[in-house]
């Protein structure tokens, strides 16, 4: 989609041409509320950031002028607390994918908070938004020759007991090793002994994962997987969601008007609200199976420094130490990278 542009003026004084997203995705390449948060409120105030393509190394500019929703993605969002009255104050709209997997044990998460953490500020955070803005992702599912998928729910329970009445929905994948070529080295590098999952696994996690949820009532959803998982009550997820933000910011004209929502409101004939969605959203540049609408993503690759196993957005550890270095330096700069 071609968002409207904009032309900014840059930290240097020049003028550049902008892109004006309405929704921008915050982010899927790296923790952007967890080592970011005080760069991206900084570069909101200014106006604008800037972003590296990484296939052809130029860089583009993203204005916040016409921002109406912003897709943070996280596995540890606490920083994200500190700032989020900026936004009611721009009245610009939020949640939260929050990836909470349990893997203390294991250490596949180097980087993150302990589990027990991560549990209380994902109850801190919901206290600050509603339970409908964060969502519960395990996300992904991994199997090793220690881990089995009956330790995978067992985990998957313990988190889930706990979030009962914070979160409306549970989103989780299966890791994907072999057709990514970051993941398998880095798993491989770690030592970690991976295995990928068989489809009988898929469906045994399923069923227990389904009998698990007669106690939480959640929604539940895979992200990105082409297995049909619906004789377990499982939907394919959306995680830049129209139908969510239809229902959470229903008001939010501008937002409704882009995505080409209708909102019909009971009157004297009729006492039900009607919702009609006249566009198709879906954005065509994610994988195959990803059943997100379009956004604008901010982040960039090799600046994660949580360091997971499976990372699909680092493929070398000093590379992303060398970034936060320079972020360090230079943490106002137009990139994430100071750069």
């Amino acid at each position: 989609m071609n968002w409207k542009q904009k032309e900014i003026i840059l930290d240097n004084g020049n003028k550049a041409i902008s892109q004006a997203p309405i929704i921008v995705s915050a982010s899927r390449s790296t923790d952007i509320p967890a080592f970011y948060s005080d760069w991206f409120f900084h570069r909101l105030d200014i106006g604008y950031s800037a972003w590296t393509n990484p296939f052809n190394g130029l860089k583009s500019y993203i204005s916040y002028e016409n921002t109406r929703l912003i897709v943070f993605w996280s596995k540890n969002p606490k920083p994200l607390l500190a700032h989020l009255y900026k936004l009611k104050e721009r009245s610009i709209n939020c949640y939260i994918q929050y990836t909470l997997n349990d893997y203390d044990v294991e250490n596949f998460e180097r980087g993150v908070p302990p589990v027990a953490q991560r549990i209380d500020t994902f109850k801190q955070i919901v206290d600050k938004l509603g339970k409908g803005s964060v969502i519960w992702r395990f996300d992904p599912l991994i199997l090793t020759n220690k881990v089995k998928v009956e330790d995978l729910l067992e985990k998957a329970k313990h988190i889930g007991d706990q979030l009962s009445g914070y979160t409306e929905k549970m989103v989780f994948s299966f890791a994907d090793i072999a057709n990514y070529r970051k993941v398998r080295a880095n798993l491989e590098k770690s030592g970690v002994n991976y295995r990928e999952f068989s489809e009988d696994e898929m469906h045994q996690f399923s069923r227990g994962i389904s009998e698990n949820n007669k106690a939480w009532g959640y929604e539940l959803t895979t992200c990105g997987e082409k297995i049909d998982l619906l004789p377990y009550g499982i939907q394919h997820n959306r995680c830049v969601d129209d139908d969510l933000m239809i229902k959470l910011f229903p008001d939010d004209k501008i937002l409704m008007d882009f995505l080409g929502v209708e909102i019909q409101h009971p009157d004297l004939f009729n006492n039900r609200t009607n919702i009609l969605k006249t566009k198709n959203n879906k954005d065509k540049g994610q994988r195959q199976f990803c059943g997100c609408i379009v956004s604008k993503d901010i982040g960039e690759y090799n600046t994660c420094p949580h360091l997971c196993d499976y990372c699909y957005a680092n493929d070398a550890d000093g590379r992303v130490k060398a970034n936060w270095n320079q972020h360090l330096k230079n943490n106002k700069s137009e990139t994430i990278t100071g750069r």
